[in-house]
């Protein structure tokens, strides 16, 4: 796949983009979990280089192999925790918004809820829409995985 854009965008993009990441670290919640969020949305949304940038901070950040081959099929998989599930079901429902979806549903809010506070619920609602907003640009402009990450 080629690139449609060759030069760099905007300053003020990356400055914006790099002023919400500080405020998602801001709110508490591990790296390694931000990270699932970001491959969760990522995968549904088939963005590989974001797919690939999501895995390579995990590992950064210490995140197991079989953690992150699992993470498509998390409601299968043994290793995960529940605040950890609760966090992947925000994920799918706040990205599956599409054709009639119902969205976030009162009952994963509320499991969301049970486990975080309001400022880490806010950093991972950051994180997820910051990761469908990644994804779009990178469907957009045809961007490769590994190529920028």
């Amino acid at each position: 796949m080629q690139a449609r854009l060759t030069s760099a965008p905007n300053p003020d993009v990356f400055t914006a983009i790099k002023h919400l990441n500080k405020a998602i670290a801001a709110g508490g919640v591990d790296r390694r979990l931000l990270s699932l969020v970001h491959l969760r949305a990522s995968q549904i949304n088939g963005c590989s280089p974001c797919v690939h940038a999501s895995i390579d901070s995990a590992k950064k950040a210490g995140e197991a192999d079989e953690r992150l081959h699992t993470v498509a099929a998390w409601r299968e998989a043994p290793f995960f925790t529940d605040e950890e599930r609760a966090a992947l079901a925000l994920t799918e429902a706040a990205t599956r918004i599409q054709d009639g979806a119902p969205g976030v549903t009162d009952e994963i809010w509320d499991a969301a809820a049970a486990h975080y506070t309001d400022a880490q619920l806010s950093a991972i609602i950051m994180e997820i829409a910051l990761t469908n907003f990644y994804n779009r640009i990178n469907h957009a402009i045809r961007e490769p995985a590994g190529k920028t990450w």
